[in-house]
C-alpha cells in the first residue's frame, strides 16, 4: 500500500475541507493518506510515495508559500508522482471549472518549475461575513462584474463535491501500473 502526503493552503478553511474529503475517500479505498497544512515543519515529505498539494486563490493569485513549498521541494515532486488542485471561485463558471480552462490555474502551471501527473481545479465557498472589510467589497466588486452574488449576507458553497471525489479516485491511480484492457 502506498502512502500519500495530501497539503493544503486554505485562506478561509475551505480547501482544507476539500482536502479532508479527498483524505476519505482516499482512506475508503484502503490508502494510507496524510492531510496537513502546506506549512506543517514536521512533516517530511520524502516518506511518503504520492504528494498531492492543493491551494485556494486569494487576490487573484496563490499564495507565495505554496511556490516556496515547491521550490524546495522539485526534485522530490518530480520523481514522485504528484498532483495539484487549486480552488477558487472563478470555477462556478462553466467554462472555467476544468485544468484547462481556469485562468488561475494555467497561470499556477505556467509559472511553476513543477509539472504535477495531476491537476484539478474545484470552485470555493463565497462567505462574505468571514471576509475583512476590505476583501468583502473587493470581491463583492468581482462578483458584480462577473456576474455572481453580491449580497453581503452571501455564503454560497460552489464546489461539486462528485467532482472533488472523481479527483480522488485519480489519485489513488497515481504511481499503479495500467490496468490491461
Amino acid at each position: 500500500m502506498s502512502k500519500t502526503l495530501l497539503l493544503y493552503f486554505s485562506g478561509y478553511g475551505h480547501t482544507r475541507k476539500i482536502a479532508e474529503r479527498i483524505r476519505a475517500r482516499l482512506a475508503e479505498q484502503g490508502e494510507d493518506v496524510l492531510s496537513a497544512a502546506l506549512d506543517d515543519d514536521s512533516i517530511d515529505p520524502s516518506a511518503y510515495d504520492r504528494i498531492v498539494i492543493g491551494a485556494s486563490i486569494r487576490n487573484g493569485k496563490h499564495k507565495p508559500a505554496v511556490h516556496d513549498f515547491i521550490q524546495r521541494h522539485l526534485s522530490l515532486l518530480e520523481e514522485r508522482p504528484s498532483g495539484f488542485f487549486s480552488v477558487n471561485l472563478v470555477a462556478r463558471k462553466p467554462g472555467k471549472n476544468t485544468p484547462e480552462t481556469n485562468p488561475y490555474l494555467k497561470a499556477f502551471l505556467e509559472k511553476s518549475p513543477w509539472t504535477p501527473d495531476l491537476v484539478g481545479v474545484f470552485a470555493g465557498n463565497l462567505d462574505y461575513q468571514r471576509y475583512s472589510f476590505a476583501d468583502r467589497n473587493i470581491i463583492r466588486f468581482i462578483m458584480w462584474l462577473t456576474k455572481g452574488p453580491t449580497d453581503p449576507q452571501t455564503n454560497t458553497e460552489f464546489t461539486d463535491w462528485e467532482q472533488v471525489d472523481r479527483f480522488a479516485e485519480r489519485i489513488a491511480e497515481l504511481g499503479k501500473p495500467a490496468k490491461a484492457a
